[in-house]
């Protein structure tokens, strides 16, 4: 199977923002994992846990979504600011009915963003909240000079303001986030963004409204038609369930069937069907694309691991993952012009993490490997490719700096393929190459034995005038980087 690379036809850029994390105050994915408190044994800086925070750090997170998903329309930010000993106690009706101790609230998190080097993605609560609420938030964030809310941050420890990127009103405002019609959320986004301060009139706040649940069309249709003019993006929320069934079967993470791993990619790749449809929806509206696609929530969804609080969706993380992971973000990267950002449900130990821990120990999951092995990516310019591509394969392409990464999979179970890719003879060497693949369709991780699955140099590559000829193992993900 041959395809050609048209290196020299100019492309759309490829957002970092497409590598964005998201993670929820659910089960362990806060608590414990990213934040330790200044006081644990396990080693830390300002209370953030060193070991995971180090390995984020690798990836180049470029942004973090926060507090929620559901949290955030329970959320009250006032609960989690100044001493730890006197902010208010509450129950996570959303995740377990825990409680939750607020004692990682706007300061740590911009503590965490300081770390990782990463972008802040915040979501308003405007399910159980008020505009007013919404408004001294970003006051509080963002406000340089004298104000009530400034001077209130001053008090806890935080003179100067911090950059607040994106800001999401509303979150799955058709569910858990409200019950609302599409007509009703377009008021309250519009009434809410009229309030949104802008303190920095040179780095306006992207302002991303609450997009729909799956193939739910006429949501996407209604907003775009009565708020499309207020807003810089709209959301979509998509899981990659194998059974296509929500409840107590979704499937399981690691004991399932090979039809199971057959339906997980068929699921994997219906994003590519959701994004085109709404996309063409959003066409009529903007033709000009000032508004952006933002998937804030993707990944798989598994039954939870037994044992374990249903509600803390701790799952393990297999090579079926790391499938996902490519075919997902190589979709990502071909609507590119329309999709600005996305963010990976969860970032550690909730879903589809990048990192799982338990207790002082951590491990990277084969999704983790795919974010890395990815990293050429960011910000590059998408080439893109005709010919044939062989069944069960799916690839990406793009140009940086004088380098140009190709990224494939091969999520067949059993057959190696055979591609060849064919360039305008502007690289002539490999700089780089590297496999992450398993023996077992379920190979992952554990604690007790952490590097089942990795990356590893990829000796299948060979280039000769302008051809690169790729001999690809089933159940594998492979970069390669000419130059």
């Amino acid at each position: 199977m041959s395809i050609e690379l048209l290196n020299q036809k100019k492309g759309p850029e490829i957002s970092k923002y497409i590598y964005g994390q998201f993670s929820e105050h659910l089960g362990h994915g806060i608590y414990g994992s990213l934040y330790v408190g200044n006081n644990s044994d396990i080693p830390n800086v300002n209370g953030m846990r060193s070991d995971v925070v180090d390995a984020l750090k690798q990836i180049h997170v470029p942004v973090l979504r926060w507090p929620g998903g559901l949290f955030a329309d329970t959320y009250h930010w006032q609960d989690g600011i100044g001493p730890k000993d006197t902010r208010k106690k509450i129950v996570n009706t959303n995740w377990g009915d825990v409680t939750e101790d607020n004692s990682f609230g706007t300061h740590e998190y911009f503590e965490l963003l300081r770390q990782l080097g990463a972008d802040a993605y915040i979501n308003a609560n405007i399910g159980s909240g008020t505009v007013q609420e919404m408004a001294e938030w970003v006051e509080y964030m963002t406000m340089a000079g004298e104000s009530p809310m400034s001077k209130l941050r001053q008090k806890n420890g935080r003179q100067d303001p911090w950059k607040l990127k994106f800001f999401g009103i509303g979150n799955e405002s058709w569910g858990g986030g409200g019950n609302m019609r599409p007509e009703y959320y377009s008021d309250v986004y519009r009434q809410y963004q009229t309030f949104l301060p802008q303190y920095d009139k040179d780095h306006p706040i992207y302002k991303v409204a609450c997009g729909p649940n799956e193939a739910d069309y006429n949501w996407t249709d209604t907003v775009m038609k009565l708020a499309g003019q207020y807003l810089d993006g709209i959301s979509l929320h998509y899981y990659t369930l194998p059974t296509g069934k929500w409840g107590w079967d979704k499937g399981d993470a690691t004991d399932f069937p090979e039809d199971q791993w057959q339906s997980t990619m068929v699921r994997a790749k219906h994003m590519d069907e959701l994004i085109t449809k709404h996309s063409t929806i959003m066409d009529h509206y903007d033709p000009d694309h000032k508004v952006d696609l933002i998937i804030d929530e993707w990944g798989t969804w598994y039954d939870v691991t037994e044992g374990t609080n249903p509600g803390f969706l701790q799952q393990q993380n297999t090579i079926r993952d790391a499938m996902v992971a490519a075919i997902t973000l190589n979709i990502f990267h071909k609507h590119a012009d329309r999709v600005h950002m996305a963010n990976i449900a969860q970032m550690v130990n909730v879903l589809q993490a990048m990192i799982l821990t338990k207790g002082d120990k951590m491990i990277k999951t084969p999704t983790y490997y795919v974010f890395n092995m990815y990293q050429k990516h960011m910000d590059a310019e998408l080439v893109e490719g005709v010919g044939d591509v062989p069944e069960n394969v799916t690839y990406t392409a793009s140009q940086k700096n004088g380098q140009l990464t190709i990224s494939i999979t091969n999520y067949d179970l059993t057959d190696e393929k055979t591609v060849d890719f064919t360039e305008a003879n502007a690289y002539n060497q490999i700089e780089s190459a590297t496999i992450l693949t398993g023996e077992e369709m379920d190979a992952h991780n554990t604690f007790e034995n952490p590097d089942v699955v990795k990356e590893a140099k990829f000796e299948g590559a060979t280039l000769v005038d302008g051809k690169l000829l790729l001999e690809l193992p089933a159940k594998s993900v492979v970069t390669i980087t000419l130059k």
